[in-house]
């Protein structure tokens, strides 16, 4: 009995771990339908071989026998998929690591061609390797992604971000969740490099969402994953608008989870990313001047107020990115301006607070019905009301906080709720709390988180 060669066939298989029948026959039959559709030859997607045929080929091959070579159809798959000439594939491999095409007569060498030297030998060679590279140019044209699928990807982005501030949370969740998951597919797949930088944007706002949405529902951890991912994505793209927003993101992220020093620091880093347009920097300084209002740091609160301000008037306005929940309208600035001065204290900032507030709610109020976002509305009238308390209005508030109530049992948000548990703490605390009107506020209060769906614990925004 002569001895056994292995096979560059066997090799490689070995190599890329598809020695199991079913796992190569797989790989084989996605070749296959790759291969089809570059080169338009729907015969190639039915290529497959049987487990008899393959254990054939992965048995060792002796001395002077010879081994059955693929149909064409199937050579042509086999060699898209390992990207190797056929005849590499099944050459044997000696010990000193060349190669003997079986049946080929008896040449060895690593990769060698035959020595005739003659014009049809050159000529052949020169065809074969034009073939090979008219092969890879159809292979990079192929694109999974077309305008259309942008098109429709970005439509339905926009849909949502319009739509995101007056829906219920968790299936808005779900709705994101599944078209991040397509994005990331027709990531996997290949398409022109304009085309993957736009994946990569998409990709970047909607883990933006994700992070937004996790934070409304209380999962601080979750938020700042999906807040990481969704910059990574910004990397990718390069664009510097989508950077900047998550930025903000992962320092508001940072502020209600009490690192305070961690929301200035990201918000700072965020002022490095110019967006190619929008409000992302209004946001980051705004940002900023909560965090410093609860660090009692005073004078940079209100510079950061300021710089906010100056922003505005510089024409740092429009829509961010796709527009919707991811734009930092005027009215939200004067919800961050007012929850400010509240954590400033004092009665000048609690006067502030209130006018800050009031803005807010109109600004808010003046939307269409169904654009109108609901959880940011509700803060504005928290802030409001929480400012007119400490004015001693306890009627003024107590409108506030049903209308929030109404609000609240239509979107429920963690964020909301906390803020109604501050509301009923401090109106505990005074004497307002005692009267009829305080311990019906307290009551209905209480009702309200009682019934209203239990969310995660976290903060409000």
């Amino acid at each position: 009995m002569g001895t056994e060669s292995q096979t560059l066939f066997q090799t490689l298989v070995h190599q890329r771990g598809m020695a199991e029948y079913r796992v190569f026959l797989r790989r084989l039959e996605a070749a296959g339908e790759e291969l089809a559709q570059i080169e338009r030859n729907p015969a190639l997607a039915k290529v497959t071989i049987g487990d008899r045929q393959f254990s054939r080929w992965m048995e060792g091959v002796r001395e002077g026998e010879r081994l059955s070579k693929p149909r064409p159809l199937t050579a042509r798959v086999l060699e898209h998929l390992f990207q190797r000439r056929i005849d590499d594939l099944f050459a044997v491999i000696t010990p000193a690591g060349t190669t003997h095409r079986i049946g080929g007569g008896g040449s060895e060498g690593q990769w060698m061609e035959p020595s005739t030297g003659s014009d049809a030998h050159h000529q052949d060679m020169l065809m074969t390797a034009a073939n090979e590279s008219a092969r890879f140019a159809s292979y990079a044209e192929q694109s999974n992604v077309g305008p259309h699928t942008l098109e429709q990807l970005d439509a339905d982005i926009r849909r949502i971000v319009i739509t995101y501030p007056n829906r219920p949370v968790v299936p808005l969740f779900n709705e994101v969740r599944a078209l991040r998951d397509r994005t990331f597919e027709l990531l996997e797949g290949r398409q022109p490099p304009a085309y993957t930088r736009d994946l990569y944007l998409a990709a970047g706002v909607l883990c933006g969402i994700l992070a937004n949405a996790s934070f409304d529902l209380g999962d601080y951890r979750s938020a700042a994953t999906q807040a990481r991912t969704a910059f990574l994505c910004g990397e990718q793209a390069a664009h510097n608008g989508l950077r900047s927003w998550i930025r903000g993101t992962q320092a508001m992220v940072a502020y209600w989870d009490d690192r305070l020093r961690d929301a200035v620091h990201l918000a700072r880093d965020g002022q490095q990313y110019m967006p190619e347009r929008g409000t992302a920097h209004i946001r980051l300084a705004s940002i900023a001047a909560r965090a410093y209002a609860r660090l009692g740091r005073e004078r940079e609160a209100l510079d950061a107020l300021r710089t906010a301000e100056e922003y505005r008037q510089q024409g740092e306005s429009g829509e961010d990115l796709p527009g919707g929940m991811m734009a930092f309208p005027p009215a939200k600035q004067a919800l961050y301006s007012s929850t400010t001065h509240l954590w400033l204290g004092g009665a000048s900032h609690l006067e502030q607070a209130a006018a800050d507030a009031e803005e807010s709610v109109a600004l808010y109020q003046s939307e269409p019905v169904e654009r109108q976002r609901l959880g940011e509305l509700s803060l504005a009238r928290m802030d409001l009301a929480l400012a007119e308390l400490g004015s001693g209005e306890v009627e003024g508030a107590a409108d506030q906080v049903e209308a929030v109530l109404a609000l609240a049992s239509r979107r429920p948000t963690e964020a909301v709720n906390r803020r109604l548990d501050q509301f009923a703490r401090q109106l505990a605390a005074v004497p307002a709390g005692s009267s009829p009107l305080g311990l019906t506020m307290q009551d209905a209060i209480a009702h309200h988180r009682r019934n209203a769906r239990q969310l995660p614990s976290g903060g409000h925004r």
